[in-house]
């Protein structure tokens, strides 16, 4: 992370009336735009429907966002985790009911922002944070290798030299994004020599005409409702997830600070304008958005807008030239990005030996499952649960329980936070048969957390209480001991 005393981020204002700062958003926007188009045609073949409608959307979302969005410089488009949500929609009950699927998706998302979801990022741990970002860029390594596998030996060559350019020309000069300079020096190349290498033109139809604003042709009934309504709140979710998450890394890369919840409702009211211009509805995208963050060195919401322009004028204006950009340029501007993405520090040997266990394995199962599943929803909702549970096992295993015996008094001393996991054994602690006839149950120096305690307590007092022993509870805080009261003795048999 950058230093806290960093200057602050360039504004629109500033960007727009410093002819270099601007030169730069421009740029970082072009770029963005043509490493878009592909995906955007990959995404709509996953989900099981025309490349325009993929292509409507990332133009639709990425100029929606950069006015609604709570993060400048993030960009949004159709990706493919939002992609494998909607397929089944598309494949079983057509077109239509794909775009309904968004809209609605998009209205649950606003809801969910007007309800405080992004507020929920604060329980998501680093070591998760970390294992999202590690298994995306592996996700974005892994996605560009079967553009590497059974193709012309051409193929190679480009990408090594696009590699190249983008490694050592930071080196010379920063003034033009190397992403850029790549693209335009081996397409030039590729046409000049005759070199026949796959393009983007290959990888589907673009389209000839701007996208019209439609309702989807869908009856309004609850029929309706509970065909698309699965797969919208499945969408809102992922969507939200990846966005806010993404939102958190540049945060983290910038040193600057954005709204998670205006974050939220841009995406919710981005993915329901592009289903209403017939797109497939998407989130932000953390390739694209480290292109221009990282790679280009954007920071305002003018090269997100002008990713979304660009993206339009190339596909309708320039769809004879984007067509003929060799595939494999921008798979070598996917892996410097890939590279650029990934932690190395959090493998590091020195990283590793300092680390608590328990914090690697959370990011090692969170990248594990998300680059099984391809699923970043899935993999972050298994990190969270391994990272509570073995928290919760970490912070069990400090509570003790201490005997001392004076005269006809046994007093048990309970140090540490007591709740499910600590508590649940806590009637193992204690030597009925062999205690005095009176107990003193100090908790002064531990805090009453949930039922399962005053239920543990119970239980201690109805053994002794079989006994005859005489069980006295002291040195509750107040907010304890005021819990312990509402529950106590209202929680059933069997305690």
């Amino acid at each position: 992370m950058t230093d806290v005393a960093a200057r602050p981020e360039p504004t629109v204002i500033q960007a727009l009336r410093s002819p270099r700062l601007l030169t730069r958003e421009v740029l970082a926007g072009l770029v963005v735009a043509i490493a878009l188009i592909p995906e955007a045609i990959a995404f709509s073949i996953i989900a099981g429907v025309d490349p325009r409608l993929g292509l409507f959307s990332s133009f639709v979302m990425a100029v929606a966002i950069a006015f609604l969005g709570g993060r400048p410089a993030m960009i949004s488009a159709a990706t493919g985790a939002i992609a494998l949500v909607i397929a089944p929609v598309a494949r079983e009950h057509g077109v239509d009911y794909l775009l309904a699927t968004v809209i609605l998706g998009g209205i649950l998302q606003a809801v969910l922002g007007l309800l405080g979801v992004a507020k929920l990022m604060r329980f998501i741990p680093r070591s998760v944070m970390v294992g999202f970002v590690n298994a995306l860029a592996i996700l974005i390594f892994t996605a560009q290798v079967p553009q590497l596998i059974g193709v012309p030996w051409a193929v190679y060559p480009i990408a090594a030299a696009g590699l190249a350019i983008m490694y050592l020309m930071p080196r010379l000069t920063t003034a033009v994004p190397a992403p850029l300079v790549a693209i335009v020096l081996l397409t030039g190349a590729a046409v000049v020599f005759g070199i026949s290498v796959p393009t983007v033109g290959d990888q589907g139809a673009l389209p000839e005409s701007l996208p019209a604003l439609l309702l989807p042709n869908v009856p309004l009934t609850l029929d309706t409702l509970a065909i698309i309504f699965p797969f919208a709140i499945a969408m809102a979710i992922v969507g939200l997830l990846e966005s806010l998450m993404t939102a958190a890394l540049v945060d983290d890369i910038t040193d600057t600070p954005s709204s998670k919840t205006r974050e939220s409702l841009g995406q919710g009211a981005a993915n329901v304008l592009s289903g209403l211009f017939g797109g497939m509805g998407g989130c932000a995208m953390i390739g694209q958005t480290m292109i221009n963050v990282k790679a280009s060195g954007a920071r305002t919401r003018i090269s997100t807008f002008l990713a979304g322009v660009f993206l339009l004028i190339l596909v309708l204006v320039f769809g004879d030239v984007v067509a003929i950009i060799p595939m494999a340029v921008l798979v070598a501007v996917m892996i410097v990005v890939s590279v650029a993405t990934f932690d190395w520090h959090s493998i590091r040997p020195s990283t590793l030996r300092r680390m608590p266990v328990s914090e690697t394995v959370v990011m090692v199962l969170t990248v594990a499952v998300t680059v099984w599943t391809h699923n970043l929803a899935i993999g972050v909702g298994v990190g969270v649960v391994a990272a509570a549970v073995l928290f919760a096992r970490r912070v069990a295993s400090l509570t003790s329980v201490t005997r001392t015996v004076d005269g006809e008094t046994a007093r048990y001393v309970v140090e540490g936070e007591l709740f499910f996991a600590s508590s649940n054994d806590l009637t193992t602690k204690f030597a009925y048969h062999r205690d005095p006839a009176r107990v003193v149950i100090d908790l002064s120096r531990s805090h009453v957390w949930d039922a399962s305690t005053v239920a543990a307590l119970d239980a201690v007092q109805t053994k002794y209480a079989h006994l005859g022993t005489t069980v006295e509870l002291e040195g509750m805080n107040a907010d304890a001991a005021a819990f312990h009261r509402r529950l106590t003795g209202g929680l059933g048999a069997g305690h």
